[in-house]
C-alpha cells in the first residue's frame, strides 16, 4: 500500500488543498444536491479524500442515493467491518462489492475512487474501487450485468454526502471530492499521482481541467456560507452549478485539515481504558468518571516547539488535567502526571503532577470555559501552559525529561478528567478549525493555525516560537 501523503510522510510537494469539511455523525451532518434531470447511470467517477474520526465499528456512508425503496438505492461506504463497499439495489440483489482491506486509521488521508462502468465487457472491471493510487481486490456479492442502466446514482432522486437516508452518518474530514459523470475513469490517476522522488507516496493533483458532465461537481468546501449557492460550504466549483445543500453544519466545520498538512488529532485508537468518547473529528473528548488511562493525540514529537490549546467546556468536579504524556497506557488508572515522562496540569490548584501523582507548584487553577495553551518545547526541554492567553508562572517553565529518553520517544498531547464520580468535556484546537468561533485569529510564524491565542511566548526570559502541530512543520522542525 503506497503512503498517504501528510500522514506517513511529510514531504511537501507542490500541490496544495486548502480546505476541508469535518462531518461529526453525533450531530447528523450532511450534504445533499437534487439533480435537475437524470445523468449517465451506465458510466461515472466518484473521487475524495477522506480521513476517519470515531465510531469506526459502525457504517458510515460517502455518498448514498435513494429513492424511499429498499430496492432502489445506492451508496458508498465504509462498513461496520472498516472495508469499503458499493450497493445497488436491495441486500445484494443487483450490485455489492466490498474491499478484502480494512481501513481504521484515524490519522491518515485515505483517496478513494470509485468508478462505476457497466458497458465494461469484463464483469469484473465494472466496478472498481482505488485507494491512494492503487486498484482494491474485492469480494463482490453480485457483480453489475453488461449495460445496467437501473442504479440510483445519476438520476433526479436526492444525492446525499455523509449519510444516508438519515442514517449511517459519516465521522470524519473530506477534501477535494469530486464526481464524472458520463466518465469512467481509468484508474486513479486522474485524481492523484506517485511522487517522482518518493514513489511511494500518493499525492492529490489538480483536477479543474475534467470533464464533470451534466451533474458532475468538484467539492473544494472553500466558502463558509450556509446556503446553497456558490458561497456555501457545498458550492461546486466545478462550472456546473451542482451547489449541495448544507445540513448542520456552519463556518465552524470547515477545516484546514487536509490531505496536503494533516494536523494533529486525538486519538480514539488509543483509548485504553475509561471508554473516552470522542466527536466533531476526534476536536472534542469527554473524559469519563472513574478511573481511566491519558489519551494522546495521533502525532508525537521529539523535536521543536508546539502550541495547541484546548476549551474546558464542561466538568462535574474540579479535578481535571491537560498536558503531554510520553508513557504507553498499560494500567487503568494510568491518569496523566503518573508517569515520569507524563505532566498534568490540576485544574484545582493549578499545580502539575509527574512522577506518580507528584504535585509540583506551578500555575493557576482553571475551570469551565477557560482556554488552556500547551507550549512544548523541545529545543530547551521546558513545558509552559497558559490560561486564556496569559502565560502561568511568570514564564519560567517546568523541566521535562528530554523526548529521546522517555518511554515512547516522542510527546503527545493529552486532557482528561480525573474524578471517580464525574465527566469532563475538553474542545481541542491543534491549529486547523475548533468545535467553537475563534474571535481573534492568531497564527504561527509560518502562517499555519487559527488559534484563539497566540503561539508566541517570553519563557525562561527569552521570546520563543511555537508551531501548530502539522505535517508541512514537522517537515521544517520534527
Amino acid at each position: 500500500m503506497p503512503l498517504i501523503l501528510g500522514t506517513n510522510s511529510i514531504k511537501d510537494t507542490g500541490y496544495d488543498v486548502a480546505n476541508s469539511l469535518r462531518f461529526d455523525r453525533a450531530t447528523s451532518n450532511n450534504l445533499t444536491e437534487t439533480p435537475g434531470s437524470a445523468g449517465n447511470k451506465q458510466t461515472w467517477t466518484w473521487s475524495g479524500w477522506i480521513k476517519r474520526a470515531s465510531n469506526l465499528t459502525v457504517e458510515q456512508n460517502i455518498m448514498h442515493v435513494y429513492d424511499g425503496s429498499a430496492s432502489n438505492r445506492a451508496s458508498l461506504k465504509f462498513q461496520s467491518n472498516g472495508t469499503i463497499g458499493f450497493d445497488t439495489g436491495g441486500s445484494g440483489s443487483v450490485g455489492r462489492i466490498d474491499t478484502s482491506a480494512v481501513y481504521r486509521d484515524v490519522s491518515a488521508w485515505y483517496h478513494v475512487v470509485f468508478v462505476m462502468d457497466t458497458t465494461n465487457g469484463t464483469g469484473t472491471d465494472r466496478q472498481r474501487i482505488y485507494v491512494n493510487g492503487v486498484r482494491q481486490t474485492t469480494t463482490v456479492d453480485a457483480q453489475v450485468g453488461a449495460n445496467f442502466n437501473d442504479g440510483m446514482i445519476n438520476t433526479t432522486n436526492a444525492h446525499e454526502i455523509g449519510v444516508a437516508a438519515g442514517g449511517g452518518y459519516f465521522d470524519g474530514y473530506m477534501s477535494e471530492v469530486v464526481f464524472l459523470d458520463g466518465t469512467a475513469a481509468s484508474d486513479a490517476t486522474s485524481f492523484g499521482e506517485f511522487d517522482g522522488d518518493s514513489p511511494t507516496i500518493w499525492k492529490p493533483k489538480d483536477v479543474s481541467g475534467l470533464t464533470f458532465g451534466t451533474n458532475g461537481f468538484y467539492l473544494e468546501f472553500k466558502e463558509s456560507g450556509t446556503s446553497q449557492n456558490s458561497s456555501g460550504l457545498g458550492a461546486d466549483t466545478s462550472g456546473q452549478d451542482n451547489h449541495f445543500a448544507v445540513n448542520n453544519l456552519t463556518s465552524v466545520d470547515q477545516t484546514t485539515d487536509t490531505c496536503t498538512n494533516n494536523y494533529n488529532t486525538m486519538n480514539p485508537l488509543e483509548n485504553y481504558y475509561g471508554g473516552q468518547t470522542y466527536s466533531e473529528g476526534n476536536l472534542k473528548s469527554v473524559s469519563p468518571s472513574g478511573n481511566a488511562a491519558a489519551p494522546i493525540g495521533t502525532i508525537g514529537v521529539s523535536n521543536g516547539r508546539w502550541y495547541a490549546e484546548s476549551k474546558l467546556t464542561a466538568q462535574g468536579a474540579n479535578q481535571t488535567l491537560i498536558g503531554i504524556s510520553s508513557n504507553y497506557a498499560t494500567q487503568d488508572d494510568f491518569n496523566l502526571g503518573r508517569g515520569a515522562t507524563s505532566y498534568g496540569l490540576y485544574s484545582a490548584t493549578g499545580k502539575y503532577y509527574v512522577n506518580n501523582g507528584s504535585a509540583q507548584t506551578y500555575g493557576t487553577s482553571y475551570t469551565t470555559n477557560d482556554i488552556i495553551g500547551v507550549y512544548i518545547d523541545l529545543t530547551s526541554n521546558k513545558l509552559y501552559f497558559s490560561k486564556n492567553g496569559t502565560v502561568m508562572n511568570s514564564g519560567t517553565g517546568i523541566s521535562i525529561t528530554a523526548a529521546a529518553s522517555t518511554e515512547i520517544g516522542a510527546y503527545f498531547f493529552s486532557a482528561m478528567q480525573w474524578d471517580n464520580a464525574t465527566s469532563a468535556t475538553w474542545e481541542w484546537n491543534f491549529g486547523a478549525g475548533t468545535t467553537y468561533a475563534i474571535s481573534s485569529g492568531n497564527t504561527d510564524d509560518n502562517g499555519y493555525g487559527n488559534f484563539e491565542y497566540s503561539p508566541n511566548i517570553t519563557g525562561d526570559g527569552a521570546a520563543k516560537k511555537f508551531y501548530a502541530l502539522n505535517t508541512k512543520n514537522l517537515a521544517e522542525f520534527g
